[in-house]
């Protein structure tokens, strides 16, 4: 039992390259933990790791040791929570990355049920635009919008949901604005909303209708890569706003969106849940689960 716990320890030093950064995820002192690495390399009778004031690096032998203990690790850890499966009490606390847009417009309301279906469960989220490392970091899973990513290779990428995208704005730019009935229509409304552009200009989009698709480039003044930000100001009349309908609900019930082209919409956006394993502590697989289920039915 001794061994498989210094495992552990080493694989959470060789995640995270720093006996600092472990040291504060497996909540101990960190002159504790070198103790007890060294104490592995002892009774291993080969040096795992090299230290520098710097950084900290795997020796051949290490990187050796690491692919065998990771797969080793985690199967214990899933096995003692399997436990918790079978008594339907999973605890332990959960960390999400995930865009702050999806977090308050979707996953609020589902994150709070789901907490109060499985009490034992504490959360942590981080809702920061920079994308995290689910290999160093200490995140069960990364909820992301768009195409899944393509590196690492290790990484997991689960479908959970699918975002609709229509064309949103305000009563007050269309009393102004020319004619908007069709999407060629939009070369001539210059000032655009873009949700997730990044620079200024002319952007493409294709809408569609059945199985009819039009491609048309629109003009932005306005480029940002927040849907609350854009959907704000749509509702102060200076553009477009690319929304989905859930989000644009209330604001269309109080008149205060309307949405445009209705029989057209933008490619729907997919949702996953990417985790760094396959192996899932009962806790992350529940919430994924519960959250892919939750918008389907949205």
């Amino acid at each position: 039992m001794e061994l498989l716990s210094y495992m552990r320890l080493f694989v959470e030093v060789a995640r995270t390259k720093s006996f600092r950064r472990a040291a504060d995820a497996l909540d101990m002192p960190n002159s504790t933990l070198s103790r007890h690495i060294a104490e592995l390399e002892k009774t291993i009778g080969l040096r795992l790791l090299h230290r520098s004031t710097r950084k900290v690096e795997l020796t051949e032998a290490g990187e050796v040791y690491f692919k065998r203990c990771q797969s080793i690790v985690e199967e214990a850890r899933i096995a003692h929570e399997s436990l918790l499966d079978v008594a339907e009490r999973p605890s332990g606390t959960l960390r999400v990355s995930m865009p702050v847009d999806l977090a308050t417009g979707y996953l609020a309301p589902i994150i709070a049920d789901f907490a109060k279906t499985y009490p034992l469960i504490a959360f942590e989220f981080d809702t920061s635009p920079r994308p995290v490392d689910l290999q160093t970091e200490p995140f069960d899973l990364a909820i992301r919008i768009g195409p899944p990513p393509t590196a690492p290779a290790t990484l997991v990428a689960r479908p959970i949901g699918v975002l609709p995208r229509y064309l949103y704005a305000s009563p007050e730019y269309l009393r102004s604005a020319a004619p908007l009935t069709h999407p060629n229509d939009l070369d001539r409304h210059v000032v655009c909303i873009v949700e997730g552009a990044t620079r200024l200009g002319e952007v493409a989009r294709t809408f569609y209708r059945g199985d009819e698709s039009v491609d048309v480039t629109v003009g932005t003044r306005f480029a940002m890569n927040s849907v609350a930000l854009s959907r704000a100001l749509a509702m102060r009349g200076v553009g477009l706003a690319v929304l989905d309908d859930v989000l644009a609900l209330d604001d269309v019930k109080l008149e205060r969106l309307v949405r445009v082209l209705p029989d057209w919409s933008l490619a729907p956006l997919q949702v996953h849940a990417i985790t760094e394993t396959r192996l899932l502590p009962a806790r992350t697989r529940l919430f994924i689960d519960f959250v892919k289920a939750r918008l389907r039915e949205s």
